[in-house]
């Protein structure tokens, strides 16, 4: 008979695991037993407890609080793991009992947003109107950290060199090239093909500083030998850029995606110059160290079929 697990045999308990997070988020074992609302000999003897068992200390005593160990850190960050997963369950099954199929987030940066996520939304509320689906629109920076405190199950994004990919599964979908748009009437529509020359004198609106397109937005033109626009309001809130643009003879910098959403309202008209800062391909990311709930695996089922018709 195999042995069974070290955490089947110790018997570990959900509360050695929160205590570990509280010691942490808290500095000490006194205002973490308080925050668990235990003593603090219970909390110290939970502790010794789990660090008799592992064999190695979690916690550096310090004059004035405790900091984790490089064993304790290990410990910490799959105790959030589990407890995250824990708290999944209770969620899934709440949902089954209430009638639902059960809730799944999805993070998508703009432009898919904008193209794949209404196509494949319908498609799930026909097929399973009983799953509940949330939408977060973000950076893939802000979309990855989320992925990681399992705050959304999935993510249409991009995956830089920065990032750390050892737990991320990543499957390409498609490139992103980007355009500049404007308000319909702007003098720069009357030319047959502005140049980046004019277009350096122009007034933009353009994503935050420390954004890839902000970054090489600014080298297309470093390049050319011309200085980057002077005049720019930088802003990660595409849902403003009609009215700024609108009040003023602003242009702006937005994926393709994004400006034939707005065209098509007649919100905007795209400008007529090719701009060479493309984006790299973005894809759907999951994690390799996390289970796909039912509904999670529905949802991401549901958004290949509709990418496929949305992307070829």
């Amino acid at each position: 008979m195999p042995t069974p697990p070290w955490f089947v045999r110790a018997r570990l308990k959900t509360r050695q695991l929160m205590l570990l997070i509280a010691i942490e988020e808290q500095g000490n074992i006194h205002r973490a037993a308080e925050v668990l609302n235990m003593s603090q000999p219970a909390a110290s003897k939970l502790l010794k407890d789990l660090e008799d068992l592992i064999g190695v200390a979690l916690f550096e005593r310090l004059p004035r609080g405790m900091r984790p160990t490089w064993y304790g850190e290990s410990m910490i960050r799959h105790a959030r793991i589990a407890l995250s997963s824990l708290n999944e369950a209770g969620a899934e099954i709440d949902a089954l009992k209430a009638g639902h199929a059960g809730s799944v987030a999805i993070g998508a940066i703009a432009g898919p947003a904008m193209t794949l996520l209404p196509p494949a939304l319908a498609r799930i509320n026909r097929q399973h109107p009983d799953l509940r689906v949330s939408v977060v629109v973000e950076s893939s920076d802000v979309l990855l950290e989320q992925l990681a405190q399992n705050r959304i199950d999935l993510m249409i994004g991009r995956l830089f060199a920065r990032h750390d990919k050892r737990n991320l599964h990543y499957e390409p979908l498609a490139e992103e090239e980007v355009c500049a748009i404007a308000r319909p009437g702007h003098p720069l529509l009357s030319l047959k093909r502005p140049t980046l020359e004019a277009l350096a004198q122009a007034s933009w609106v353009v994503p935050p500083e420390g954004s890839v397109l902000r970054h090489r937005f600014e080298l297309m033109f470093q390049n050319a030998g011309l200085d980057v626009p002077r005049r720019a309001i930088g802003t990660a809130a595409l849902v403003l850029l009609p009215r700024l643009l609108q009040d003023s003879d602003h242009l702006a910098v937005v994926p393709v995606d994004v400006a034939r959403h707005y065209a098509e309202h007649g919100m905007v008209r795209v400008v007529p110059v090719e701009l060479s800062c493309r984006m790299d391909s973005f894809g759907f990311i999951t994690r390799t160290d996390w289970l796909l709930s039912p509904g999670a695996q529905t949802v991401l089922a549901a958004m290949k079929a509709a990418a496929g018709e949305v992307y070829g």
